[in-house]
């Protein structure tokens, strides 16, 4: 089975390039690395020229993004990584060989949050704890996906915000998740720049929102999105 990365990217010039170099073990192992822009004002695509497979453009949006990248993919399985996230260095094996072992047509990594804010292990200990029960995994958990199972339910639906909440909730449908231990590591930047308590708290209050029916959009507005 193949690996395909799909990491959808905007303004992300300063950091892609080592963001996609953290990849270069995988991708020697025959890893599929796309990145997916949605309108980048910086040096992002000169940068992931450079050192991606394949660089593709797509409207704003990270769902829309993944999409793009999903229907250009080749892979097996389709990764979907942000771009603030990094990968255990065996994740290529892990995710593959946790399908196969499993019989499971989708997964998600366990996660750590990067910071120097005490309260950072604390909310990750919760988003795995979560994530375990309900089965729901955010995209900060790299959520993996067999791509034929990826395609029976549609993709990512094209919203704002909470794409990775309803494809979770597609793909149960199919069956629940593969749960791995191995742990990726997600930035805690805008934690640390909007206070831990309150972005946990504005979390909640947001996805409480979207399970009551409100509009993505204003959802997304609400989180900070333009």
């Amino acid at each position: 089975m193949k690996l395909s990365i799909i990491v959808p990217v905007l303004d992300e010039g300063e950091g892609i390039a080592a963001m996609i170099e953290s990849l270069a073990s995988l991708r020697a192992r025959g890893t599929e690395i796309i990145v997916v822009d949605g309108g980048s004002r910086d040096a992002t695509l000169d940068h992931a020229r450079s050192c991606a497979d394949c660089v593709l453009c797509a409207p704003r949006g990270r769902a829309l993004q993944m999409n793009a990248g999903a229907a250009r993919a080749s892979g097996d399985v389709l990764l979907f990584l942000h771009a603030d996230t990094r990968l255990p260095a065996d994740a290529d094996c892990v995710v593959i060989e946790g399908l196969q072992r499993s019989g499971r047509a989708w997964g998600r990594f366990d996660v750590m949050i990067a910071g120097r804010q005490c309260l950072l292990p604390v909310i990750a200990f919760f988003m795995r704890t979560r994530s375990r029960l309900t089965g729901i995994a955010t995209g900060d958990q790299a959520i993996f996906v067999r791509g034929d199972a990826f395609h029976a339910v549609g993709g990512f639906p094209p919203i704002g915000l909470m794409e990775d909440i309803a494809l979770c909730k597609a793909l149960k449908r199919i069956g629940r998740p593969l749960c791995l231990r191995e742990r990726v590591v997600t930035s805690g930047r805008r934690w640390e720049e909007h206070g831990v308590l309150r972005t946990a708290m504005l979390m909640w209050i947001l996805r409480l929102a979207f399970f009551f029916g409100a509009d993505p959009k204003r959802l997304a507005r609400r989180y900070g999105y333009q």
